[in-house]
């Protein structure tokens, strides 16, 4: 794990010392009942792995056969509207975080395949979802969390505001772990506005073209002959940047066609143009590099090094390979 200057914080573990006889009962008492409930529940022992919708169950292989299942925790338990953060269960659903927000005209942009999905879910398999363009990874909505390790114990990694202290990124490095570096059961998220007005437009324009010529889209989706546009911000802004669409021969549309969610294949940007006329079903997206298939994608290999860096990582974090046992993120 890299150092950072800011961005993250040194672990700390419950009942860990901070600095002062106090700081490992006081950090303790901080933890939410629930957390404590979980790791008791998550144990020690046995090959564990953590159930949520299943909404993207089948990324990364499945947990081995005889593995025990257990439901992180759920519920929006803090929200500072000012502070724009919100502190959540893991098990706590898209569509329950996203409403709670709507109250006060924030949001998350969590978008994945099914909103029964679990906050934990969607971080654990690093689902972005089709708003990357404009919101960037979701790595970087995470600001603190709380997990429980292989040996039952309850971590705390990261802080609760988006200025942060110097430290290990372990916080982030949970992000795409698909679980198996440590089981999240606590979040908080930096919170965003609801943007004032939102349009999908729609045609068989040049979608690299488009990409060229608007200031910040939340998306561009492209199947090789239709593309899907979505423009979000100041009611004027969006209405001007759709304008210069109309020419290239967009129109809008209630919205963007079903995402496949069974394979995602990383590409550079640049090389997408070259999966035009290549057939079968897939949705592209423009500026990003990803694509979505109906069917399951070979995974890229990792470079030695990198895979040897986390196999090490894996053997540290959890030596008995208890946690969601079958699943490799990389």
């Amino acid at each position: 794990m890299n150092r950072r200057s800011s961005g993250g914080s040194e672990p700390q573990w419950e009942g860990a010392s901070t600095g002062s006889p106090d700081a490992g009962a006081s950090l303790a008492a901080n933890i939410a009942a629930e957390v404590t409930a979980f790791a008791h529940e998550v144990g020690s022992c046995d090959p564990v792995t953590v159930v949520g919708a299943q909404a993207h169950w089948d990324v990364g292989g499945t947990p081995l056969a005889g593995t025990r299942e257990v439901r992180a925790p759920a519920g929006v338990w803090e929200h500072e509207p000012s502070e724009m953060t919100v502190r959540c269960g893991a098990g706590t659903t898209v569509a329950d975080l996203s409403a709670h927000l709507a109250q006060t005209g924030q949001m998350v942009p969590l978008d994945p395949a099914d909103d029964a999905a679990t906050v934990g879910g969607v971080l654990a398999c690093g689902f972005s979802g089709h708003r990357r363009l404009r919101y960037g990874h979701v790595r970087d909505l995470v600001l603190q969390t709380r997990h429980v390790d292989a040996s039952g114990k309850v971590v705390t990694a990261g802080g609760p505001t988006v200025k942060n202290v110097s430290g290990y990124d372990l916080a982030r490095l949970l992000v795409g772990s698909l679980g198996t570096l440590g089981l999240l059961a606590e979040v908080i998220l930096r919170t965003l506005p609801v943007p004032a007005a939102s349009q999908w437009l729609t045609g068989d324009g040049d979608p690299f073209a488009a990409f060229d010529l608007l200031y910040r889209p939340s998306s561009i989706l492209w199947n090789g002959s239709h593309a899907w546009i979505l423009l979000e911000g100041d009611p004027a802004d969006v209405a001007a940047e759709a304008s210069k669409l109309e020419p290239a021969g967009f129109a809008p549309c209630d919205g963007p066609p079903p995402i496949p969610a069974v394979g995602r294949e990383s590409m550079r940007p640049s090389d997408l143009r070259a999966l035009a006329g290549t057939g079968g079903e897939w949705l592209a997206e423009v500026g990003i590099g990803l694509v979505h298939r109906h069917e399951a994608v070979q995974a890229a290999p990792v470079a030695p090094a990198n895979a040897l860096l986390m196999d090490q990582l894996k053997q540290r974090l959890d030596p008995d390979n208890r946690l969601n046992p079958g699943r490799r993120p990389w």
